[in-house]
């Protein structure tokens, strides 16, 4: 599907859809549906974890402290959340802001892989460690490949996949700020052409049986999220 103007209602057709989601338990927990918000034909989209309190209750993605950081951050290099789009993993706010559980990140995924296949963007960017990797298909944990563009294809869309800390971890742990800020000021020049790609970060653990360990990534708290 190549022409913009029906690209954009199948997205609306499919997201009429999914707010009757009812492919696991989040389903009877949740609020409402937190499909994804901003510009349909955005060169830019960010993925994050999954809804928390206040998304749950207004239905739009990135709402709370770590949008208004993202939307600070965006601010810093000539953007704003309406020229990009945004959306998580989940579609639904977990109990408590608990981590996403496996069968709930399989039962959503199709959704985020539409998305990404209408939406086409140039550059998927991925805060943290669940949308890294998921979207990557790769085990590494953002600690070691944030930063670190790589051109890569979801779907039928050819794009660069460029991972990144979650806007949370530098609400949790403000000494990330800076990274978090180096990061983000690569953007303008991977939406205006594709970077090399950079060479796999070495797993630790691995034999002949495959990975065995990875390194541990760090625990940041939902606070911020919601």
């Amino acid at each position: 599907m190549s022409d913009a103007a029906e690209r954009r209602a199948e997205l609306e057709r499919r997201a009429a859809g999914w707010r009757g989601c009812q492919k696991c338990a989040l389903a009877a927990t949740r609020t409402q549906v937190v499909i994804g918000a901003g510009n349909p034909d955005a060169d830019l989209m960010f993925v994050g974890e999954a809804p928390g309190f206040h998304e749950d209750k207004q239905g739009i993605p990135f709402v709370g402290q770590a949008g208004r950081l993202l939307e600070s951050l965006l601010e810093e290099i000539g953007l704003t959340r309406e020229r990009v789009y945004i959306a998580n993993v989940l579609k639904c706010r977990p109990p408590g802001n608990r981590d996403p559980q496996p069968d709930e990140i399989d039962a959503c995924e199709e959704h985020l892989f539409a998305q990404v296949d209408l939406i086409r963007p140039r550059v998927v960017c991925t805060l943290g460690n669940f949308a890294t990797k998921l979207l990557s298909g790769q085990p590494y944990g953002i600690t070691r490949v944030h930063g670190r563009p790589q051109p890569h294809r979801i779907g039928s869309v050819e794009l660069v996949l460029y991972p990144i800390f979650h806007p949370a971890a530098a609400l949790y742990t403000p000494s990330m700020l800076d990274t978090l800020r180096a990061d983000f000021q690569r953007l303008p020049e991977l939406l205006t052409g594709r970077p090399e790609p950079t060479p796999e970060p070495v797993l630790a653990g691995v034999s002949q049986a495959g990975v065995t360990a990875a390194e541990p990534e760090p625990d940041y708290a939902q606070l911020g999220l919601f």
